[in-house]
């Protein structure tokens, strides 16, 4: 099949491959069906940037991109590269601006009928108890530099030692909620002034916080071992390192945009601007990075406890009637260190997932005893009008995909194209007759974020699942929704 002058070959009804030609170094992967290849990616210049990437110093087997995958700043959204640790490069482009973005899941006790004639109230509370929207501030007050700093090394550990959680919590987040080797010094103070404010914070674009119910269970065995049920209410919270870690990635652009020449790296685009890991500005991005990934676990360890607060707000019910509780929270904008099987031997690389979510299979060391028997929930956020699923990791992923999976539905439509599209539409009462309530600060949002401006979700998990990546376990239903 020919994309945009590209020849990609198929090696299965859910994966397709790039040849290596050209300058590239390994071939590039795509997770995706003949439906998307046709249809939402014929035009789509992320197919290149996974050409672009496959020529990054030191990648490892494969340039990969997931079945959400749209075009990003330098790597495609979706995309997922490993770099071998001597001879290899971290990019920036290959984490994304928002640093660990990611999704929280947390569940309770209650079923959706208990709780259907309030969901209008409950959408209220949330929304005024919860800050959204650009620049958005107010849920803690006003931190000095050196409390963000704290919160830089400490991740969501400062949390709960502040009194927004508990320690299962921190247990029940990926790498428990902070990355070691987070050095604050390393991020400017401009970054820091922009923090100051904003732990604890929603912002605005395609973050969101929802209520949703349980409306399938495919897999009960797993569904059980996670704790969720049919019709049961549950949260989903979608945010990242707001400003500050906005700022933190714009900071060092401009340093390894300058370490690409230093280091004589000719790479097809500039936006791959990268460092070798091991030098002093590759080592200063990473640490950097870690501070901005702690920042975002904070921020979302912090509207959880702001959300449990809006529910006993809103049914005064007692702590053990709502049962309110993290399943998990899994990033999706990252690089991290991790030990891959590579041609038969253990190697540790430097693991790029844009968009991309971690998805380590049952009897991983690095996921929570509790799912050790059946592998690491995996997070899927759809678009706000149809669904979201929740997934389990497989062995094949830490064979094909260095233990990652998709992150969401992926965009289809530009912001300005779903502007466009709003147009003469009452996008709040289409919402309102689905069933979903929906509150944020503007229209624009909304139309910005309509349902169809993303692929269907179920469409991206279904080839994961069937190409043996990470498996459906339950689908989510929106029925109330927060926005920036």
């Amino acid at each position: 099949m020919q994309i945009l002058g590209i020849n990609i070959e198929k090696i299965s009804d859910n994966l397709w491959e790039i040849p290596k030609h050209g300058g590239m170094l390994v071939p590039g992967r795509i997770y995706t069906s003949r439906n998307m290849l046709e249809g939402s990616l014929q035009n789509d210049e992320a197919i290149k940037q996974v050409i672009n990437v496959a020529h990054l110093p030191g990648i490892q087997k494969y340039s990969l991109a997931m079945p959400d995958i749209h075009w990003g700043y330098g790597f495609p959204i979706g995309g997922v590269a490993a770099t071998d640790l001597n001879e290899g490069v971290i990019s920036p482009g290959g984490v994304g601006y928002d640093i660990n973005c990611g999704v929280r899941l947390a569940k309770t006790s209650l079923q959706y009928d208990q709780i259907k004639n309030k969901i209008q109230k409950l959408v209220e509370n949330l929304f005024k108890n919860i800050p959204t929207g650009v620049g958005a501030s107010g849920a803690i007050k006003k931190l000095p530099p050196h409390e963000i700093k704290n919160i830089l090394r400490k991740g969501s550990s400062w949390a709960v030692e502040n009194g927004f959680g508990t320690q299962q919590d921190l247990e029940l987040t990926e790498e428990n909620g902070q990355l070691k080797d987070a050095d604050p010094e390393l991020v400017s103070s401009k970054a820091i002034e922009r923090g100051m404010d904003q732990a604890g914070t929603l912002g605005s674009g395609n973050h969101f916080l929802e209520i949703d119910l349980v409306e399938k269970i495919y897999d009960e065995h797993t569904a059980q071992a996670f704790g969720l049920f049919k019709n049961q209410v549950v949260i989903q919270i979608h945010t990242g390192s707001r400003g500050l870690g906005y700022q933190i990635c714009e900071d060092y652009l401009k340093v390894l945009v300058q370490a690409e020449k230093k280091y004589g790296f000719k790479l097809p685009d500039k936006q791959l601007a990268c460092a070798p890991i091991k030098s002093d500005e590759g080592q200063n991005y990473l640490r950097a990075m870690r501070c901005a990934a702690n920042f975002a676990w904070n921020n979302r360890q912090v509207i959880m406890h702001l959300a449990k607060q809006s529910f006993h707000e809103t049914f005064s019910i007692s702590e053990s009637e709502l049962d309110f509780q993290l399943i998990y929270d899994v990033c999706h904008n990252i690089a991290k260190i991790e030990e891959h099987l590579i041609d038969d031997k253990k190697k540790k690389v430097c693991v790029h997932r844009k968009g991309a979510t971690r998805a380590f299979p049952a009897g991983s060391p690095f996921i929570p005893d509790k799912y050790k028997s059946v592998g690491q929930p995996v997070l899927i956020p759809g678009d706000m009008g149809r669904y979201s699923f929740v997934l389990v990791g497989n062995e094949k992923a830490m064979e094909e995909t260095f233990g990652s999976s998709c992150h969401g539905a992926g965009r289809v439509k530009s912001r300005h194209q779903a502007l466009k599209d709003a147009k003469g539409r009452n996008l709040i009462d289409e919402l309102t007759k689905s069933g979903i309530v929906i509150q944020a600060k503007g229209y624009k949002t909304i139309a910005e974020e309509m349902p169809h401006a993303y692929k269907d979700v179920s469409e991206v998990v279904d080839i994961m699942h069937y190409a043996g990546i990470s498996s459906k376990v339950a689908k989510l239903k929106p029925v109330g929704v927060i926005k920036g």
